[in-house]
């Protein structure tokens, strides 16, 4: 695979064999980033569960204390009171059967989050073939659905984000932005690790972090001592 002369001379700069403290990599990251424009840090984490058992499930949602440096477009699902409150929260985008209809007919996708209040769930299971492979569906463990769908808005806003296993039991999540640097990215990396941490399942055996790697969206990648934090 030809790599640009850019990424070759960042990924000259880190040693693929080293496992790097958290505030080290999160340094050379922010050095070593190769793009003009301000590129996104993701979190690679790779677990010792297997996803395809119900209890070996890693699934959440954390507010960065920095937020993603993206504002999210959210899509909520709610009726009176409920849907003025989340348009006075600041959602994009709110309604009932009229958003339904505009999904199945249009196939309009034009938000990163969706929020349903309970009363509405049995409505939005009908999109549940469209938003499910994009992982839009709502889900209470998320905290997507919720009787608040003002602070579920806020909260969306202000950088909350989900982590989930993936089918090779891999969690990929956002921890903000270059421009951020070491500390603001150092501090969002110990939130969501933490969360992660936390939601070990019981039923998860022997080495639960296999390996954790950060990267930016053009920059290569940094593995990072993720198992002291455990």
């Amino acid at each position: 695979m030809f790599r640009g002369k850019k990424y070759q001379d960042s990924a000259k700069q880190i040693d693929k064999t080293m496992l790097y403290d958290t505030g080290d990599a999160m340094e050379l990251l922010v050095k070593t980033a190769p793009a003009k424009f301000d590129e996104t840090v993701e979190l690679h984490v790779k677990l010792g569960v297997d996803s395809r058992h119900a209890d070996q499930q890693v699934r959440g949602a954390i507010v960065l204390p920095h937020g993603t440096g993206k504002t999210a477009r959210v899509l909520v699902f709610a009726k009176g009171d409920k849907a003025e409150a989340a348009r006075a929260a600041g959602a994009d985008y709110v309604g009932d059967m009229d958003m339904v209809e505009k999904i199945q007919k249009e196939n309009w996708f034009d938000y990163d989050v969706v929020i349903a209040s309970p009363d509405m769930m049995g409505v939005v299971g009908r999109l549940g073939k469209l938003l499910g492979p994009k992982g839009l569906m709502p889900s209470p463990k998320a905290g997507t659905v919720s009787p608040d769908v003002a602070k579920a808005v806020t909260e969306v806003k202000a950088g909350k984000v989900e982590y989930r296993l993936d089918k090779t039991n891999i969690i990929h999540c956002p921890i903000g932005k270059v421009s951020f640097g070491a500390e603001k990215l150092t501090e969002n990396f110990n939130t969501l690790m933490g969360a992660i941490i936390k939601a070990k399942p019981s039923a998860a055996k022997g080495q639960y972090i296999k390996s954790c790697v950060a990267a930016t969206t053009m920059g290569p990648g940094i593995k990072v001592n993720a198992a002291k934090l455990m």
